[in-house]
């Protein structure tokens, strides 16, 4: 196959990335970066994850790696895949694969040899792109470039039949549609229809990863369209109820107005409360930092106390929020008082009341003070808080 252009990039001339791919090749084998890294280095977005393609077994991959003194940790040979850590990082090194029989989630494979068909059984043409350590890529559909320099996402194949190999690919598409897609062309109507024709597949998915996609979309520059549109057609009904899209594009603007980066979080409490935190499964820590900034967004707690209290980063989230569910814009003094908030220091300890009192009665005093101390905007210095 002739390579379609080549590329030169520092993550692919890294010394671990070159290790890999050369621990393959010179045993004989096809080794070459794929996905993820690639596209993102082509579209000029930052490379996180290098996933290799190869065609070799796990087994051989396992056996170079000891062979080579390379940690090797098996994270799904059985289905090609194990990680080699390098120079601190990991690799995840997969067997060209095709599917011999596909239901939904699940998949029989087998191990195999043709770069070709390793790149038909991937989702979208734009990640069925590779590139050898020479900085040679190679494009086996031929549609991965023009569709990655036209910001086009489309499936590999006929959009009905690669959805129903794995009904994850129905949320994969609104969250590549988000990062990756040019939004003024909008939504493939052909996909839209095989997304919602395949919808009812989503109850196979587990409700962690569905809650996993939709905080990887929600981190998007604007899920907005693409959120919109998984509702329009019946999508989104299916991996959550009851929530309202209302504020999440106000929330958006004031976030791109201010320069605020994107928050999963956020975004999950701008759309829904108690529905969000338990269909979708989320992790403790996160349920209780939605669950507060609701609170906080639509509770009359001013913003220094909300500062004082939570610290700035929650209180300018809750305040953006409140802003995004009434539609008005941010209140920059108030940022302020947050701000304010955030870096006072209540200037009475319980050992200023002590031992006169003890127990519930300290504690009640401690909060009397407290109160007076915020309502005075924290000029109250300790002498005139222990005189009242």
């Amino acid at each position: 196959m002739t390579p379609a252009l080549t590329i030169s990039a520092p993550w692919l001339a890294a010394a671990g990335t070159q290790r890999v791919l050369r621990l393959l090749e010179d045993a004989g084998h096809q080794a070459f970066v794929v996905g993820g890294a690639l596209r993102n280095h082509l579209m000029g977005y930052a490379v996180e994850d290098i996933d290799i393609a190869t065609d070799a077994t796990p087994d051989a991959v396992m056996a170079l790696a000891s062979g080579a003194n390379v940690k090797c940790v098996d994270t799904g040979a059985a289905h090609g895949t194990v990680s080699l850590i390098v120079e601190g990082q990991s690799f995840e090194v997969t067997s060209f694969r095709r599917d011999v029989e596909t239901f939904g989630r699940h998949a029989t494979v087998a191990f195999g040899t043709d770069l070709t068909a390793d790149a038909a059984r991937r989702d979208f043409t734009i990640n069925a792109l590779y590139a050898e350590a020479t900085g040679a890529v190679f494009d086996p559909t031929g549609q991965g470039l023009d569709d990655l320099r036209a910001r086009r996402l489309r499936f590999i194949g006929a959009a009905d039949a690669r959805i129903r190999e794995d009904y994850l690919r129905i949320l994969r598409y609104f969250r590549f549609h988000a990062f990756y897609a040019a939004h003024e062309a909008g939504f493939d109507p052909d996909i839209l229809a095989a997304c919602a024709d395949n919808a009812e597949g989503i109850a196979l998915l587990s409700r962690e990863r569905i809650g996993g996609e939709l905080c990887k979309l929600l981190a998007a520059p604007n899920p907005a369209p693409a959120m919109a549109a998984m509702s329009r057609v019946g999508v989104l009904r299916h991996c959550i109820t009851g929530i309202d899209l209302r504020a999440l594009p106000p929330l958006i603007h004031l976030e791109g107005l201010h320069k605020i980066s994107p928050s999963p979080a956020r975004r999950l409490a701008a759309i829904g409360g108690e529905e969000v935190q338990t269909a979708l499964r989320l992790s403790k820590s996160l349920a209780r930092k939605v669950a507060l900034l609701r609170d906080l967004a639509s509770g009359g707690m001013a913003a220094a106390e909300m500062g004082y209290r939570h610290g700035m980063e929650m209180a300018r989230d809750a305040l953006l929020l409140r802003h995004a569910f009434f539609e008005t814009p941010l209140d920059l003094a108030e940022v302020d008082s947050a701000q304010r908030g955030a870096c006072a220091k209540f200037p009475v300890t319980a050992a200023d009341l002590m031992p006169q009192l003890q127990g519930p009665e300290l504690g009640q005093k401690l909060a009397e003070l407290e109160a007076d101390w915020i309502a005075s905007d924290f000029s109250l210095s300790r002498a005139d808080l222990l005189r009242v």
